[in-house]
């Protein structure tokens, strides 16, 4: 983040009409003619939220609004969502309302490897597994990218399987669009949720770890 960014207290009033409008005319000719608007009411206040997370979360930045559309079938050109991160914390404000979350949303072959050696180890498995326990029971959603069935070669017996499953893992909270939206109150939204998240953030940190694998 950069020094002069604005105190965060809150998205401005128009940040989820502009995401609905988006929702409706995902053009160019809308995103020029609104884009005051996403200026203003969204990508402002999500840097200062980021910058206000800054000393207990580290360093943030704001996802492109563009969408990469050359490999897609839908050739809409904007995102109708600003997500913000802290990997691997994040943030994100649609017309859905605001979400916070942690955790590794996608994970490479090398990731997915460390992680399933790690899980079906009884020691650090279990430790994973009381630590999403926890999360869910201070109100987060476990989630992920999971097999249609069990790995090769893992007993369908295995007391974690479903944990063994997962191709990536993230926790997450959403609040639907209210007042709190628009008021500081949405930090304490964001950092409470990325502490009770911590857990399971440090757990991947220890045993999966960023990709090793060559960026291509």
């Amino acid at each position: 983040m950069t020094a002069g960014t604005e105190v965060f207290d809150g998205f401005g009033d128009g940040a989820v009409e502009f995401y609905d409008g988006l929702l409706a005319d995902n053009s160019k000719a809308y995103w020029t003619d609104q884009k005051p608007v996403y200026d203003e009411h969204v990508r402002g206040p999500m840097l200062a939220l980021l910058a206000a997370l800054e000393p207990e979360f580290g360093a943030g930045k704001i996802f492109r609004p563009y969408r990469d559309v050359r490999f897609s079938h839908d050739k809409t050109p904007y995102k109708t969502h600003c997500g913000g991160f802290a990997a691997p914390y994040y943030v994100e404000l649609s017309a859905e309302g605001l979400m916070a979350a942690a955790g590794y949303y996608r994970m490479a072959s090398d990731q997915v490897a460390r992680y399933r050696t790690a899980v079906a180890d009884d020691r650090r498995g279990d430790d994973l597994a009381s630590r999403l326990a926890a999360v869910e029971e201070a109100g987060l959603t476990v989630d992920g990218d999971l097999l249609k069935s069990r790995p090769r070669g893992v007993d369908p017996e295995h007391p974690r399987l479903g944990l063994l499953r997962h191709r990536s893992l993230y926790v997450w909270r959403r609040w639907a669009p209210d007042d709190v939206l628009h008021e500081r109150g949405c930090l304490h939204r964001v950092a409470d949720t990325w502490r009770t998240a911590r857990p399971v953030a440090e757990w991947l940190a220890d045993h999966v770890g960023p990709s090793e694998q060559p960026r291509r």
